[in-house]
């Protein structure tokens, strides 16, 4: 599920609602489906629900029926709760299918767009700017999202160890809110997309920005595959919120410090297409299932726009609004 874990443990941050879900083991056992309470606690669904073999995925197959009986438990203190202390957290659920969408942050594109401009590009820095606000708001008007498809095998614990291998050149943080699928979705209008979501949780959309672009055959545009899909790049977690504990999705503050400087701080007021249009824009033409993933892209402040990518030893701490929040450190393949 998630590599070692060696970072700083990161303290206990409070999440919105009566409960959380997350996966957790104890001594090196078993990985089990946990709830969550405010303060931290951790009641083994296994046991609560009577399953032995239940799993955070099989739970989100059953999310409507579970949700009442999760309401039930969380408000019962005569159960099992153990502390955060003794449990490892690992990320809260394997995901079959990473929908990632890209380009969604109004910002975040334009100063991509400008960081990214051709040595002999003739345009002025606010004459580039200009262009591509422009080119965001027709796609905004015509409901265009761009997503691309992310491997499962990058999900990481939210306090793990991020490996950065030693071909990737520019590794850069993308914190994101992700939306967690809890049914069959297919062709669902946007007015009943946000039906078809169980929760929400925080994800790291790791990126080699080197190796965004095929510059050996630049008509093919970008390599999903190479500058995105390491094992481990993508720090998940660490809990699950219910959807219905978060009173807007699309007000909600993504905020990332690298080495305790606050580098992403932004609202999701600024994305240009919101969870219920990206579900509804994917289901066109996936079938999502029960546990996938829709990462809903980046805030402006990555490493690229600072000019500082990230490098052994760096610690990312990443929180949004209602979620919690993951530590995550750095580690150069060479140095391990």
């Amino acid at each position: 599920m998630s590599v070692k874990s060696a970072a700083a443990s990161a303290p206990f941050a409070p999440f919105s609602g009566p409960f959380a879900i997350g996966t957790f083991s104890a001594s090196g056992g078993t990985a089990f489906p946990g709830l969550v309470a405010p303060d931290g606690r951790v009641l083994d669904l296994r046991a609560a629900l009577g399953e032995p073999a239940l799993t955070t995925l099989t739970l989100l197959e059953r999310w409507d029926e579970e949700l009442p009986r999760l309401h039930t438990l969380a408000g019962d203190p005569t159960r099992d709760w153990r502390p955060p202390s003794d449990l490892a957290v690992h990320a809260p659920v394997e995901p079959r299918q990473i929908f990632q969408s890209g380009a969604n942050y109004r910002q975040h594109v334009i100063d991509l767009a400008v960081a990214h401009r051709a040595p002999d590009d003739p345009r002025t820095v606010e004459e580039a700017r200009a262009e591509v606000a422009a080119v965001m708001d027709k796609r905004a008007a015509e409901d265009l999202p761009y997503v691309f498809i992310g491997l499962p095998t990058t999900i990481n614990g939210p306090y793990d160890d991020v490996v950065l291998p030693a071909w990737a050149q520019q590794p850069d943080w993308e914190l994101e809110l992700a939306a967690v699928i809890s049914r069959p979705t297919y062709r669902v209008t946007v007015e009943e997309a946000l039906e078809y979501v169980a929760g929400y949780t925080i994800a790291n959309d790791l990126t080699d920005r080197a190796s965004v672009f095929r510059r050996d055959m630049p008509p093919i545009g970008t390599d999903w595959l190479r500058s995105k899909n390491a094992p481990g790049f993508t720090p998940l977690g660490p809990w699950i919120v219910p959807a219905a504990s978060l009173a807007d999705p699309s007000d909600l503050r993504v905020t990332l410090k690298l080495n305790g400087e606050t580098m992403q701080d932004e609202s999701t007021k600024d994305m240009i297409f919101g969870v219920a249009r990206l579900v509804s824009y994917i289901s066109r033409t996936a079938r999502l299932l029960p546990g996938d993933l829709i990462l809903t892209g980046s805030p402006a402040g990555n490493g690229i726009h600072w000019g500082r990518l990230l490098r052994d030893g760096d610690v990312m701490d990443g929180s949004v609004t209602g979620l919690g929040a993951q530590r995550t450190r750095c580690v150069a393949e060479e140095a391990r």
